[in-house]
């Protein structure tokens, strides 16, 4: 059993590692100008969604619409929708290559158990089936939901520094647009995934989106309390006329004092954290170290003292 779940772990990370070798290979390259626009034809976000489902337009189109006719399948569509947005990943096709991988692994998962188990008795081919359709589903709703985290945090850590260098470039005298579009760039290779948040956040109301609903829209896909402070202040600066700069300078400082909290909350769990491996990895071997070698030289003793007389 455990063999046959080595198996599977490996085949998995085989598998995705192909996957996305392809997907980084073969990808298009992203506009969002051009996305937002298409978007703005549609009266809602909802109804976006679901003309993308329909019937026809291609295999992808096709697959979701598919799902989508199953009970509980558009709601799962909608979430994973969310969460892939919210982890980064906005391209048009990936709900369906996520939905496509999740499907194709979890029938090869269960299949492939179904054909390991199909000589033992019922209660291990039970146990087997059970484990292989949880794996199955279960796992590659981990990944998503730790790319998810992971996106976060890179956001989080990034705020900051980008928020000070926003509230410095509007004290030049930059309108708001200018100094994200500006501060965007700048931070390109150093904090890429607000930097591409920023950009966006600009191109749509270049392409004539007011700003709160921008803002709003930024909320939305990142999930992050520390955006949406951010996102209000400038909302509220912008209506009611106050100055952002220094605003924002305040709210910099406010930010590292989390992030610095943050850090040493790190700091404080990772000796909670490190006592399983300790206890469960590392005493075993000393004791192994440290008693064995006493251990095999008490027995040796014994045995020879309680030998035949000579």
């Amino acid at each position: 059993m455990l063999i046959a779940v080595i198996y599977f772990v490996l085949m998995f990370a085989t598998v995705a590692a192909l996957l996305w070798s392809g997907f980084e290979l073969f990808r298009e390259q992203e506009d969002p100008l051009g996305d937002r626009l298409e978007e703005l034809h549609a009266h809602a976000m909802a109804t976006a969604v679901r003309t993308q489902r329909r019937r026809g337009g291609g295999i992808l189109n096709n697959v979701l619409y598919i799902i989508s006719l199953v009970p509980g399948g558009d709601g799962w569509l909608h979430d994973t929708e969310r969460e892939l947005a919210q982890a980064g990943v906005r391209r048009r096709q990936a709900l369906a290559y996520y939905a496509i991988f999740q499907i194709a692994f979890f029938a090869i998962l269960v299949g492939t158990m179904a054909y390991l188990q199909r000589n033992n008795e019922l209660t291990a081919k039970f146990g087997g089936m059970v484990s292989a359709l949880l794996l199955g589903w279960l796992l590659p709703q981990q990944v998503l939901h730790r790319l998810v985290r992971r996106y976060r945090r890179k956001l989080q850590d990034a705020l900051p520094d980008t928020v000070d260098l926003l509230g410095i470039v509007l004290g030049t005298g930059l309108a708001l647009d200018q100094a994200m579009l500006r501060v965007s760039e700048e931070m390109e290779y150093i904090y890429p995934e607000l930097a591409g948040e920023f950009a966006t956040v600009v191109m749509q109301v270049k392409a004539g989106q007011e700003r709160s609903k921008s803002f709003q829209q930024l909320v939305r896909r990142t999930g992050i309390e520390d955006i949406k402070s951010l996102s209000a202040m400038i909302v509220q600066s912008e209506r009611f006329g106050t100055s952002l700069s220094q605003a924002l300078k305040v709210y910099a400082d406010s930010l590292r004092t989390r992030r610095r909290l943050r850090a040493e909350a790190a700091v404080a769990k990772a000796g909670v954290k490190m006592l399983f491996p300790i206890v469960l990895f590392i005493l075993p071997a000393l004791f192994v170290i440290t008693l064995v070698p006493g251990v095999i030289t008490v027995l040796r003793d014994l045995s020879q003292g309680l030998g035949p007389p000579r």
